[in-house]
């Protein structure tokens, strides 16, 4: 039986659009439009350095119909290194460039091979000792259940299904090419190659059911090491499945304990703790940072009055400790709060606190009444607009973004508590 290294990725994404970034003025716009050809060449450098025989490509190698040709002339150059190197390619499409010009147009180099969409096709590459096995998308809906068609395993070599798929759905992406863990499993196949999920996930090791992740992630919803998975193969059977990292830009949510912060000083002491070891961890790569301040603290009243600012701060802070082109901060959530909360902030019997306590008071009234009412519904109008507005930033923002929930009707609930601690901090500072 056969001994080689593969590795397998998926969503390559290549100059997938970013949308939004040329808004911030300090955001590394170039650096995050370039990372995921840099993370292309990255999977390319591995393949030589660890001399695999294959690389497997589960769908999504662009983002979408792309008419800018250089798109598919840096994919064709990275594939070309792969297989002046010896190492053969297969490569199936997924939704996102199932009916891209480029792919339909672009010739790739000899010893690559993009499978099928008519129908299962098995490539068996008898001098590796292995047989791919996938289908391409047709069109980006696919609902159909693609795995239940493949193949049956060609005994003696080593049986890789190459699927772009949903598997039994996942938050986040849409259902396509549905299956079950079992039914991949009985197939008989050695490693299921799976693309489309965006995390990597291993779904089983017997056999082993994998999704590598995104090679580089986009968006600050796509946070962690991105990459490919390498697999050692010895006598016909799986030895080791390790996770590389090959990103260039790392996106990164952190939250910070601001309890009990006296004043802003204090939490740009934690930010700069923070940033410095994110920083460190990131080993030399960008870092996308997304800050969430969190905790009742005194300090709330100077942090919720301008978010703006408060920003402009926390990136100041992280200068102290890091290089300007080691991180970014993407954004800065306040999500601190009064220390002892709200009850005590309008006091009874004087002007000031009785007018305080009547606008609380109808906050909180708004609150129980917001979802199924005309204010609801104009908020969900609103939030529905703003987003269209922008293709891909609903996506970009995440499921569980407020101004996401808010477009669909469900507004999160401690939306009108952050305007109540907000509206405080900025009347009390008045």
């Amino acid at each position: 039986m056969a001994s080689f290294r593969f590795l397998h990725a998926a969503d390559l994404h290549l100059d997938s659009p970013l949308r939004g970034l040329d808004a911030d003025l300090a955001a590394p716009a170039h650096r995050i439009r370039q990372a995921s050809r840099e993370a292309l060449g990255n999977l390319v450098d591995l393949a030589i350095r660890e001399a695999v025989q294959l690389v497997v490509i589960a769908g999504d190698l662009y983002d979408g119909d792309w008419q800018d040709f250089r798109t598919g002339q840096a994919l064709i150059s990275a594939l070309a290194r792969l297989t002046r190197a010896g190492i053969r390619v297969v490569a199936i499409r997924g939704n996102h460039d199932a009916e891209s010009v480029l792919t339909r147009n672009l010739r790739l180099p000899e010893g690559a091979v993009l499978l099928s969409t008519r129908a299962p096709q098995t490539l068996a590459l008898p001098e590796i000792g292995v047989a791919v096995h996938g289908q391409s998308f047709a069109n980006r809906e696919v609902r159909d259940n693609l795995a239940r068609d493949y193949p049956p395993p060609h005994p003696g070599l080593f049986n890789i299904g190459l699927l772009h798929t949903a598997a039994t759905g996942r938050p986040g992406h849409a259902g396509y090419a549905p299956c079950t863990v079992e039914q991949l499993a009985g197939h008989g196949y050695d490693y299921w190659a799976l693309g489309h999920i965006h995390a990597r996930e291993e779904l089983l090791r017997d056999p082993w059911i994998v999704f590598p992740g995104n090679l580089q992630g986009r968006h600050i919803n796509e946070p962690g090491a991105k990459g490919a998975t390498l697999v050692t193969v010895r006598e016909g059977r799986v030895a080791a499945v390790e996770h590389r990292a090959l990103d260039t830009v790392r996106w990164q949510r952190l939250t910070l304990d601001c309890g009990g912060a006296a004043e802003m000083e204090t939490v740009l002491d934690r930010i700069r703790q923070t940033v410095g070891a994110a920083v460190d961890a990131a080993e030399g790569r960008l870092l996308a940072l997304r800050l969430t301040l969190e905790g009742p603290c005194v300090a709330h009243a100077a942090l919720a009055r301008d978010p703006l600012a408060t920003r402009e701060q926390a990136r100041a802070a992280g200068l102290e400790v890091a290089e300007e082109d080691a991180f970014w901060i993407e954004a800065v959530q306040i999500g601190t709060k009064p220390p002892g909360g709200l009850a005590g902030a309008a006091t009874p019997g004087d002007a000031q606190g009785d007018a305080l306590g009547r606008l609380l008071g109808a906050i909180e009234a708004l609150s129980a009444e917001v979802e199924g009412t005309a204010a609801g519904a104009s908020l969900q109008a609103y939030a529905a607009a703003l987003l269209d507005r922008a293709g891909g930033l609903r996506e970009a923002l995440g499921s569980e973004h407020p101004a996401v929930l808010a477009a669909e009707g469900r507004p999160p609930p401690d939306l009108l508590q952050r305007a109540h601690h907000l509206l405080l901090s900025r009347i009390s500072g008045d």
